[in-house]
């Protein structure tokens, strides 16, 4: 079983895994609202990849005897400066919940929490990912600058995204 500060700390972690599936949410809304069908395919995708992230952790905790304390989301934004403004606020989200995950994984280090620390690493794995994809498209937009053609052909490749499937 966990410990109680691990347990804690993963509940802080699922509510933030919950709360990046709101923001992205959110900003599929705008994207919807501004023309941007594959934009918003993309952060839709994002929202039910943060949720499968919550529900693994929960699912964890249930797993090895901990308790979930679920807690109240933040609302999110509504308004957003342009889709390049998106994307450069989903890296910044992602760079933090990568803070959060490491944070976490310290201190399941001086827990002696093996299960944890074997979770955890797969979510540092995904969030490399997850930084590395969303500066991809930050420098792609930066490329096209206010070219219209170029921002409906990255809205294009953005919609061709499929479901990532969940590891166990």
């Amino acid at each position: 079983m966990p410990t109680k500060a691990v347990q804690a700390a993963i509940n802080d972690q699922i509510a933030m895994e919950l709360e990046s599936a709101h923001v992205y949410l959110s900003m599929a809304a705008y994207f919807d609202e501004n023309n941007l069908p594959g934009f918003s395919h993309w952060m839709r995708m994002q929202y039910q990849e943060e949720l499968g992230h919550a529900m693994k952790l929960f699912d964890f905790m249930l797993d090895n005897g901990g308790h979930i304390v679920l807690k109240a989301l933040a609302k999110p934004p509504s308004q957003f400066k342009g889709a390049l403004a998106v994307l450069k606020e989903t890296l910044k989200h992602e760079q933090k919940v990568t803070g959060a995950i490491t944070q976490l994984y310290a201190l399941t280090v001086p827990e002696k929490d093996y299960p944890a620390q074997i979770l955890l690493q797969w979510f540092i794995s995904e969030q490399t990912e997850e930084e590395k994809t969303v500066a991809d498209i930050i420098a792609q937009m930066k490329m096209v600058g206010d070219s219209g053609s170029g921002l409906l052909l990255i809205d294009q490749h953005l919609a061709g995204r499929a479901a990532a499937a969940q590891q166990a």
